[in-house]
């Protein structure tokens, strides 16, 4: 393995893919893409089917995000190969044997897991304890990461909308994934008057022309889980892939990956495609929609909130800061996109990458000219992590440098 403890910030694209298995079993990937003097960081999924070529583009995706927030930190992903739903004796056998695999990387932080799709807070406390490593209080917290991904998602609706030339009160809109990111992204969009005409969960999908009661459907998720939509008597029941291609001003698809693909990208309706997911459309149905003139928001930033929320979350900063940061400055940065995507006749995503891409630039410029400015910051970094500092002195400064770092012209 490089020694990447030595670089102040490694090349773009570096992927290591490791595989890890153990006697019995492939028990799933870790995917570093990019490091930031020596790390990475991305959530650790856990998903029968996860593949390592998923895994690629959720990093790169994690490099991207992290770029355009102006956060000096490499992007990863990782998979472990099994049921989220197992009883607790076997999910945490399960998780004991990846850290035992993937050792070198969690002791080392070459690889910094959190929370993601399958996994909670407490399976990765419950992952580094295992291997007789400390969970850093702050890095392990409890953090509503899909609800501030919600709020990002729904800035940059918001935004596009207006660009289209409509508002959100009675546009009709169809959530794939009613999880914490599309349940939470349901409920803001009916709260401003959307009208949710159709959601989908593991179990099936369905559809109601006049609109879904979204306060129902997430009393009965706290019920039943993703059997909610088979107990929600007034609305049709529809194929998963057909929600997709729904006659909706909004898609919103909030699931897994490349669910927009060249097999039904021609076949799309809405106007507007905002991700709450990462990479749910893939780079040739990206072309397709933009040729038909669907305009497409990059997913990196329609769901940069989860990265940002938990960022500000873990600087202290109340609930309805976050919310209200979240909500004024990717909206803001939304408008810069579209307007400059507009004038210069490119798409959002090529502007966006371009951004984060001088974004990174300058962080890793900065690194190294000012070599004992960042030392000092990644010593206070530590000392905070373990608790040492307190929050008071941190989170005043946080929505000031994130402001400052976030990715514009």
């Amino acid at each position: 393995m490089p020694r990447l403890a030595d670089e102040v910030c490694s090349p773009l694209g570096l992927e290591i893919a490791c595989q890890l298995a153990d006697a019995s079993s492939d028990l799933g990937y870790i995917v570093i893409d990019s490091t930031f003097r020596g790390r990475s960081m991305g959530g650790l999924r856990m998903l029968p089917d996860v593949t390592v070529e998923e895994l690629r583009l959720l990093a790169r995706s994690m490099t991207l995000k992290y770029a355009f927030l102006g956060l000096p930190q490499g992007g990863a992903k990782a998979g472990l190969r099994f049921d989220p739903e197992a009883p607790l004796e076997a999910r945490q056998a399960a998780l004991r044997r990846f850290a035992q695999v993937a050792a070198p990387l969690l002791r080392s932080r070459v690889y910094i897991p959190n929370a993601d799709m399958g996994t909670t807070h407490e399976d990765i406390r419950f992952l580094l304890r295992s291997l007789g490593l400390r969970p850093n209080p702050h890095d392990t917290r409890r953090s509503d990461s899909g609800y501030y991904t919600a709020c990002s998602t729904l800035a940059c609706t918001l935004e596009a909308a207006a660009h289209l030339g409509f508002g959100l009160r009675g546009a009709s809109v169809a959530i794939e994934g009613f999880g914490h990111v599309g349940g939470a992204l349901a409920k803001f969009l009916y709260e401003q008057g959307a009208n949710v005409v159709a959601v989908s969960t593991s179990a099936g999908a369905i559809y109601a022309p006049q609109g879904l009661d979204i306060p129902s459907l997430l009393r009965l998720r706290e019920a039943h889980g993703s059997a909610a939509i088979l107990h929600y008597g007034m609305a049709e029941r529809i194929a998963l892939p057909d929600l997709l291609t729904l006659p909706v001003d909004i898609l919103s698809p909030c699931a897994r990956h490349h669910s927009i693909h060249t097999g039904n990208a021609a076949h799309v309706q809405a106007r507007l495609i905002c991700p709450g997911a990462n990479n749910p459309v893939s780079p040739e149905a990206e072309r397709i929609l933009q040729g038909r003139r669907v305009l497409v928001i990059p997913d990196f930033v329609s769901n940069c909130g989860g990265v940002l929320g938990g960022t500000l979350e873990f600087a202290g900063c109340p609930r309805a800061a976050i919310e209200a940061f979240i909500h004024r400055e990717i909206g803001r940065r939304m408008r810069d996109i579209l307007r400059k995507a507009e004038a210069q006749d490119r798409t959002p995503r090529e502007v966006a990458e371009a951004l984060a891409l001088a974004n990174r630039e300058r962080l890793c410029r900065a690194a190294q000219c000012h070599p004992v400015r960042q030392k000092v910051l990644t010593a206070a970094l530590a000392l905070y992590r373990r608790g040492w500092v307190p929050r008071a002195l941190v989170s005043p400064l946080a929505s000031r440098y994130i402001r400052k770092g976030l990715a514009c012209d």
